[in-house]
């Protein structure tokens, strides 16, 4: 019983740095800098919902953004103020 817990507790632990790392890698694939990436995506991972990261995530210029100028405006485009507002803050913290 107690092994059983135990796997259970370990898959839910390892599943909470999915979405931070699917994030950081997006946000590099969208041209960001990996450094930069990976500082945005924790904080993004903490304060977004499953529901705006996917949302995030479907966004199809987002891949071809050259600069995080472009990736922000991609972001405005979804309509979610919360996105962009945690996005924005995100890459301004992560730029200090």
């Amino acid at each position: 019983m107690r092994a059983g817990f135990a796997l259970v507790a370990l898959a839910l632990l390892a599943s909470c740095g999915l979405p931070e790392a699917r994030l950081r890698a997006g946000l590099e694939h969208a041209g960001i800098h990996p450094r930069m990436a990976g500082c945005m995506a924790e904080r993004m991972a903490r304060r977004l919902s499953i529901a705006q990261l996917r949302r995030l995530g479907d966004l199809p210029r987002a891949r071809q953004a050259d600069s995080l100028d472009q990736y922000l405006h991609d972001v405005r485009a979804l309509g979610d103020p919360e996105i962009v507002r945690v996005t924005s803050l995100a890459a301004a913290r992560c730029a200090l």
